[in-house]
């Protein structure tokens, strides 16, 4: 740390604010006070000081010699109560959201910005209707149009009787029967629209304190000295209430519009036919009335992002009221057409229509590869070596998300066919009852053996790697700690730890293998149930017995592996609900997941950074201001990027008394490298030019943590590390028991924490009276998006 430039001006107070990490930490923990009061805020994310620090402000001799300590706790933004565990089965939602935020940095390509952004959009959308579809298949197909049409299926479950084709009643007329199912798709969606419409009032809609982000018609005043003001930098970017509240009534409209689709389908292709008594005219109506709905969910969802220069407090009413409603009106139309009687109409086979799942899977395949074109394109424009996969980070993790989502929809739909189908295989013709689920969700299924099978390779090659590793460290850290006579076990436990800490940096191997694989495997899948029409099972029949015997096992450990799958989900969530400790682990999930704003996907598990991010810029904006004193925000991993989120919110005037100490922080290791566009290297010159001092302990233990690599151009060093981790090799009189190898964690047990944050308090020369009027001057944007919108 270089000396301080200037002596300390004043004896002010001086303010530590200490930002917590991933699944969450006590004010109590964090204080190390067992006596704590709440200074502001509420039971989901609060200040905390200690009881003695309270009249702090008014006594600030007390603390000539250290800072007065203050805690924000947010982890009940992400997991608090059980309920929040059912987020989990919104997995697919979060994991496309995520995929907007990772497109490459580029400048002067405003239009191309656009177009990946809707096309992340489209994909999310596609999710949508992939999960009410799979929610019809399981309603609609294998409940009430297959096993409610086989007397041999329905007889065996009483609570179908009343649907049975067999008793001949009132609802035994398949269209009656699909109306009634209607009602499990339909109230799903509408939950989801509930979960958001809930958390859209709780998170998007919490405005930030007045005075504490910079104003548009300020920037224009800009002196060309002043540094690079980024995208997270801007008024609006932790508002985003109109765009989710316009998303949501799409998303919301197009699962209505599919459950429509599913209950029209077969009752106008029975209209259609020879001798059907209601005219088909009826049909053809409520169809042309459903491209026109989709239709016009695609305009709404493609034609608008993000608007992030201001404030918008606006609402598009028309498209929120109307829409959504205009589908639910639509969908009821068609369950009263399709309940009209319809004597000697029975089920057989699949309900048709099925033909949904392969269209979306197309689609998806479709919109990821042109997603990569975009992505390659802005990443040609401006290469940074350390993007991660060449820009491609953001296509590969949407694939992921069709993946998941795929796991998940057929898995549900497996599992209840083998359900319903008792000892029977659905789709093989042997002591079948019923025809089963599509025969694309079996084929999907089988190839997941074989995604399996090809990460063998890859998950051994990392283990020697790590292993070799390892032991190429072993000397080195003898070396680092001198010991005369080295302990192996201690010496292969430090090596070790730090070996296996570099795997975080092949994550962009794997998941770009899996991606890939992913692809191609799934574009497979299309092909073989489209061109054989039967599961691979049987599409096997007649070739060698070796390869009849490979389809049939990797059918069948598929269809167990894709349900079991699901079952884990359902497993997790539940026992989350139940037990404290389990729904934190899963919260951890979150706190790394839903950081960012949901710019693709209305349904997603909320942002807590939207009401995080405000919290923290309101109070250093507020405490400063009052007291005139020196801060330091302080953040330990994830909480390290709220904290530099929070500062690049601050006017510019506030930021100049503002010292910035992270830890364990991946700021830069996995933030900089997959969402360039947002932490890359500029956006991080401009944050430490922006404030006044910054340092960034890392340790090459830590799995997560890691360097800025700002460079010396960049002024002071930022970067300090790696830290001794353990502190003490073996058993000294001043540790006589082991010390631990802390990785993430306990970054304050070490004395180059106090050390740092000393010389961050003695660098901070505290404003002067007459510096407090100064006009503020804000930061200018950074180029690289269209003015007012994140594509």
């Amino acid at each position: 740390m270089p000396p301080p430039t200037q002596a300390t001006q004043s004896t002010g107070p001086a303010l530590e604010l200490l930002v917590h990490g991933v699944g969450g930490t006590t004010p109590q923990e964090m204080l190390v006070d067992p006596r704590t009061v709440r200074v502001t805020g509420d039971a989901t994310a609060a200040i905390y000081r200690r009881s003695g620090d309270i009249d702090a402000e008014q006594h600030p001799e007390r603390y000539r010699d250290r800072p007065i300590p203050e805690a924000y706790c947010w982890s009940n933004l992400t997991s608090g109560n059980g309920s929040r565990a059912l987020w989990l089965l919104l997995l697919p939602f979060m994991v496309i959201n995520l995929a907007h935020w990772m497109r490459p940095a580029a400048t002067g390509r405003p239009r191309t910005v656009r177009l990946y952004g809707a096309l992340v959009r489209l994909v999310a959308l596609s999710l949508t209707v992939l999960l009410t579809a799979a929610a019809c298949e399981v309603a609609l197909d294998l409940t009430a149009w297959q096993c409610a049409g086989v007397a041999a299926c329905s007889d065996q479950r009483s609570w179908l009787g009343f649907l049975s084709a067999a008793q001949g009643g009132w609802w035994s007329q398949p269209g009656r029967r699909l109306a009634l199912a209607a009602l499990v798709p339909t109230a799903l969606v509408g939950l989801l629209w509930y979960l958001s419409n809930r958390t859209w009032s709780a998170y998007e809609s919490q405005r930030p304190l007045t005075g504490t982000v910079p104003d548009d018609d300020d920037s224009a005043k800009t002196a060309p000295a002043e540094p690079l003001r980024p995208a997270l930098g801007r008024p609006g970017f932790w508002f985003g209430r109109r765009l989710v509240a316009r998303l949501r009534a799409a998303h919301t409209a197009a699962g209505f519009l599919t459950v429509t689709a599913s209950v029209a389908g077969a009752a106008a292709r029975h209209d259609r036919a020879a001798g059907s008594s209601v005219p088909a005219v009826y049909g053809r109506v409520i169809e042309a009335l459903l491209v026109v709905g989709m239709l016009v969910v695609l305009w709404v969802v493609c034609r608008r992002g993000r608007s992030e220069r201001r404030l918008d407090n606006r609402l598009d009413r028309a498209v929120i009221t109307y829409l959504p409603g205009a589908a639910l009106t639509l969908l009821v139309l068609a369950s009263v057409h399709a309940a009209w009687s319809r004597p000697g109409w029975a089920s057989a086979g699949t309900l048709p229509g099925d033909i949904t799942f392969r269209v979306v899977t197309l689609a998806q395949g479709a919109f990821v590869v042109a997603l990569a074109a975009v992505a390659w394109r802005l990443y040609r424009r401006s290469p940074e070596p350390r993007t991660v996969m060449r820009g491609l980070g953001g296509p590969s993790v949407a694939m992921l998300a069709c993946a998941l989502g795929g796991v998940m929809t057929g898995g549900v739909a497996q599992r209840v066919a083998d359900w319903l189908d008792g000892p029977g295989s659905p789709g093989m013709g042997r002591s079948a009852v019923i025809d089963g689920p599509p025969v694309l969700l079996s084929w999907q299924a089988s190839v997941i053996p074989v995604l399996l099978v090809l990460l063998l390779l890859p998950g051994v090659a990392l283990g020697v790697r790590t292993y070799l590793a390892a032991r190429r460290l072993e000397p080195l850290v003898d070396a680092e700690y001198e010991e005369r006579r080295p302990d192996s076990a201690r010496t292969k436990q430090i090596a070790r730890t730090r070996a296996t800490a570099a795997l975080t940096d092949s994550a962009p191997g794997i998941v770009g293998l899996v991606s890939g694989a992913t692809l191609l495997l799934g574009a497979g899948a299309v092909g073989g149930a489209w061109a054989s029409g039967q599961v691979p099972g049987l599409a096997m029949d007649g070739s060698s017995p070796f390869v009849e015997s490979v389809a049939e096992a990797a059918q069948s450990t598929g269809s167990w592996m894709i349900g079991f799958g699901f079952l884990v989900f359902v497993a997790c969530g539940r026992r989350a609900y139940r037990d404290a400790s389990a729904r934190r682990t899963i919260g951890i999930l979150w706190d790394v997941g839903t950081f960012w704003p949901r710019a693709a996907h209305p349904f997603a598990p909320p942002c807590y950074a939207e009401r995080a991010v405000p919290d923290l810029a309101s109070r250093m904006s507020g405490w400063t201001a009052r007291t005139r004193g020196r801060l330091v925000i302080s953040g330990h991993s994830q909480g390290s990027v709220l904290a530099a989120s929070a500062v690049w919110q601050l006017p510019a005037g506030t930021r100049r008394r503002v010292a910035l100490l992270t830890y364990g922080s991946p700021i830069e290791r996995l933030y900089g490298r997959w969402f360039p566009a947002y932490f890359g290297p500029a956006q991080l010159h401009g944050l430490h030019r922006s404030v006044h001092c910054w340092r960034n302990l890392w340790r090459a233990t830590d799995p997560i943590g890691g360097e800025i690599r700002l460079g010396e151009e960049s002024g002071p060093e930022v970067d300090r590390g790696p830290l001794k981790d353990p502190l003490v090799y073996g058993r000294t009189p001043e540790h006589p028991l082991p010390e631990p190898v802390l990785g993430h964690s306990d970054y304050q047990a070490d004395p180059v924490f106090a050390q740092e944050r000393a010389a961050l308090l003695e660098r901070l020369t505290p404003l002067l009276p007459q510096q407090a009027d100064e006009p503020r001057q804000e930061l200018r944007e950074v180029p690289g998006g269209p003015p007012g919108t994140a594509g």
